[in-house]
């Protein structure tokens, strides 16, 4: 009952016919926030695209300026050195033909996966179980490298991962509740650019039609697209 009474405060607090400029949305965002738990800032786009169509596909990783708040879990597949060198780096699982049988069985005991490009073929068989999961390495997105180190570190550091999803919506976490606004303004800022730095070719006439912030269990927050195309 006293979940459901925020709920409906929150969402009173919120006018869902206005566009709010950014830094009044962060606040309504963050004053909604009440949850026991430091809950996750999230931002979600809606795209002028169909990414069923390989040109108007977004896809992309970016570091935010102030991390993420959140620890990501990382896998590995790599042998030998570079097997050494992921664990050293933070990596919370490393392996190669054991890695995959745990995977096979259902064991995903990470968020980020990353492969050096020799274990490909290995974790090529893994893909109808890592791809819908967002999981499946990928060159374009710097997880199939030799240098794993650098690639463990950005995951550790504050590096998101984004992808527009059937309806062409992106979203993705930017930040913690806890987060001071300013904080939460530049990593939202870094991502919205990145966005719209990674507009595909195919894409035609607005690219960008929507942009909305909530926390975990707070309601959307529309913001005024025209704050970010100004800027």
């Amino acid at each position: 009952m006293a979940k459901n009474k925020r709920l409906t405060a929150a969402r009173a607090a919120v006018d869902s016919a206005k566009q709010y400029g950014l830094d009044e949305a962060i606040a309504l965002v963050k004053g909604n926030a009440k949850a026991k738990f430091d809950e996750t800032v999230e931002i979600s786009m809606n795209l002028g695209i169909d990414p069923r169509h390989a040109d108007q596909m977004v896809r992309g990783l970016l570091s935010l300026p102030n991390g993420t708040g959140k620890t990501l879990r990382v896998g590995v597949f790599a042998r030998g050195p570079k097997a050494e060198e992921a664990k050293a780096a933070g990596a919370d699982v490393v392996g190669a033909e054991d890695l995959a049988e745990k995977v096979q069985a259902g064991e995903i005991e990470f968020d980020r996966c990353i492969a050096t490009p020799d274990m490909m073929a290995l974790v090529g068989r893994l893909g109808k179980i890592l791809g819908p999961r967002g999981l499946m390495p990928n060159p374009k997105l710097g997880t199939v490298t030799m240098d794993v180190k650098g690639a463990v570190s950005a995951a550790k550091s504050g590096q998101v991962e984004y992808r527009a999803e059937k309806a062409g919506i992106v979203h993705a976490g930017v930040g913690k509740a806890s987060f001071d606004e300013g904080k939460l303004a530049e990593n939202i800022r870094a991502f919205v650019d990145a966005v719209q730095k990674a507009r595909p070719t195919g894409a035609k006439g607005t690219y960008v039609k929507k942009i909305a912030l909530s926390s975990t269990m707070g309601p959307g927050v529309t913001v005024d697209v025209s704050a970010f195309t100004a800027a």
